[in-house]
């Protein structure tokens, strides 16, 4: 008889076999600054009301296939524009696959830049689009000539540009986003999971292409639990979008919990600014360690280089502290020593920076 590692052999593409599975660290009792949550929870008065909204959920039907009321809400609360068509992902990593799904089998690849989210790579690859990714120039931004080049030479079908971008935590030149879209015969999508924590959005300049959409999510202002991405673009491209969306992917609790936590949207954009405060304190903070090269970020993290030490001693010992935050180093290329840390409540950072000085240099 077979054992099960000769029929994955057999049975399992070698291009799923050669990845690596997204991999999220078990936090124990640790300080969690690795995730790019937002660290506050809801006031204890709204809990209640929250609780009490749960009570009403009718659990016992399907949800509403299409989640009318949560779109209306999400329209409003977000200041959407009204003649584009959205579409509501679980998380927006579905969405990213229902793009994928939609595009592939034409033989064109996705294209997206390296390093950037993870989750762009291993999609094309499970549905066998070929992937390719273009380096970021040393300061993270966009490499324009490499970037035309690629799509000259590879025609891409779908480019993600994540804006601003993950692990680095910069917004890419808003003009040579542009130009890629006016440039590339494919999809362009903007990825806009972290623009509550920046200064700029495209969702008002979306509606001006025939091939752009934007993605975005409700995980990273305070609502990580819910799983609720978000695509708006021109009706037409959603349109062939629903045709690849799994039937209820919505379920009932996160429509209800989604709706009542936009009806307090004031509350979140409150919390919003004050990590934006606080990663600016954090930022100058880590300048003023002399070991230390911060990157500016317009994101809910900071990433930055170790100018002496090991990235994968220092990892360690702030675990051992009790603070767990990411290890880039492993990505190596522009990552190698480099370590990103989410912006946590006051009380967080303070460990996390006691604990950083603390480390093997």
């Amino acid at each position: 008889m077979k054992t099960p590692t000769e029929y994955i052999k057999n049975l399992v593409r070698k291009e799923i076999r050669d990845l690596t599975a997204y991999h999220v660290a078990d936090p124990g009792d640790m300080i969690k600054l690795d995730a790019m949550e937002n660290p506050y929870n809801l006031p204890e008065e709204i809990l209640h009301e929250f609780s009490q909204r749960l009570q009403q959920a009718a659990i016992n039907r399907y949800p509403d296939p299409n989640a009318t009321k949560l779109k209306q809400r999400i329209t409003e609360s977000m200041s959407l524009p009204q003649d584009l068509g959205l579409i509501l992902g679980n998380g927006s990593d579905e969405l990213i696959l229902m793009l994928i799904m939609a595009l592939a089998g034409t033989d064109r690849p996705v294209l997206s830049v390296s390093p950037s989210f993870v989750m762009y790579k291993i999609s094309s690859t499970s549905v066998g689009m070929p992937y390719v990714d273009v380096p970021l120039a040393d300061d993270f931004s966009l490499d324009m000539g490499g970037m035309l080049a690629a799509i000259e030479q590879h025609d891409p079908a779908l480019i993600f540009l994540a804006h601003p971008n993950n692990p680095t935590g910069n917004r890419f030149a808003q003009s040579d986003i542009e130009k890629i879209i006016e440039t590339v015969n494919g999809l362009v999508v903007i990825d806009e999971a972290y623009q509550p924590f920046s200064d700029f959005s495209f969702t008002n300049q979306i509606e001006k292409y025939p091939n752009a959409v934007l993605i975005s999510t409700v995980s990273k202002m305070g609502l990580a639990g819910l799983r609720l991405g978000l695509l708006i673009g021109q009706p037409e491209w959603v349109n062939e979008l629903e045709k690849v969306r799994l039937p209820y992917n919505i379920n009932i609790l996160t429509q209800v919990v989604a709706e009542f936590a936009l009806e307090h949207k004031v509350l979140f954009d409150k919390q919003t600014q004050t990590i934006c405060a606080d990663r600016e304190l954090m930022f100058k903070q880590l300048e003023q360690i002399e070991w230390i090269t911060p990157y500016p970020s317009q994101a809910n993290f900071i990433l930055f280089r170790l100018e002496n030490g090991n990235a994968d001693e220092v990892f360690q010992s702030l675990k051992e502290q009790g603070v767990l935050i990411k290890n880039l180093n492993p990505a190596g290329g522009l990552l190698a020593n480099c370590l990103r840390v989410t912006i946590g409540t006051q009380q967080e950072n303070q460990a996390f920076l006691e604990a950083l000085k603390k480390a093997p240099k």
